[in-house]
């Protein structure tokens, strides 16, 4: 079985996705980590009896701190944390405790259209106003730089057609959802592999 601990900012689709689509004798989502108290994701785990951890609110009593939530992470343990529409930056010494055990979903194809900003509707502009004929999801490894580890996998998706950052955004999210179920599961079958700098998901 392989805990993991996703972490989220928003409605929490990508969060919803893992839950419905891996299959939960291989996954279990025992954790999840937001930045808002009133946010979809927080709203979800309510409903589905998942324990939230929140971080970095006004009202500091409510929260946790990073060093906490690891402390508590050792506990579980978790295994894998996932981010997934979450807005804030890791700090490093997260990413040095789980190292090649944090990934992310991007909107976009790595390494194109990443780093500081780069983020919802921002990268959607920014392909539509590139006049991309290609977008889709990147599913990358975590470092010490926005968008910048070694990507796991991807999935494209044709823009040739589209009148609007938002229609970009519609077809991008149906990709991230089927792509990050189906890389946590590949983790849960110990089936992603890092050979000579380059990640292969094996059968």
């Amino acid at each position: 079985m392989l805990n993991i601990a996703v972490f989220a900012s928003g409605r929490g689709s990508n969060l919803k996705a893992i839950y419905e689509k891996v299959s939960k004798d291989k996954v279990r989502i025992c954790a999840v980590v937001t930045d808002r108290n009133d946010c979809g994701a927080v709203q979800f785990s309510i409903e589905n009896k998942i324990p939230v951890y929140i971080v970095n609110t006004i009202n500091e009593s409510a929260t946790f701190s990073y060093e906490k939530i690891v402390e508590q992470f050792n506990l579980i343990p978790v295994h894998l944390i996932v981010l997934a529409g979450f807005l804030k930056k890791i700090p490093d010494f997260l990413i040095g405790e789980y190292e090649n055990r944090i990934i992310n979903i991007h909107p976009a194809l790595l390494p194109s259209f990443g780093g500081n900003g780069m983020y919802g509707l921002n990268v959607h502009k920014a392909v539509f106003n590139s006049s991309a004929k290609i977008s889709g999801a990147t599913v990358h490894f975590v470092d010490k730089i926005y968008d910048h580890g070694k990507i796991i996998d991807q999935r494209a998706v044709d823009i040739s057609d589209v009148k609007t950052p938002e229609d970009i955004a519609a077809r991008v999210l149906k990709v991230e959802h089927e792509l990050l179920p189906y890389v946590v599961e590949k983790f849960s079958e110990n089936k992603i592999v890092i050979k000579d700098n380059r990640v292969f998901l094996t059968e």
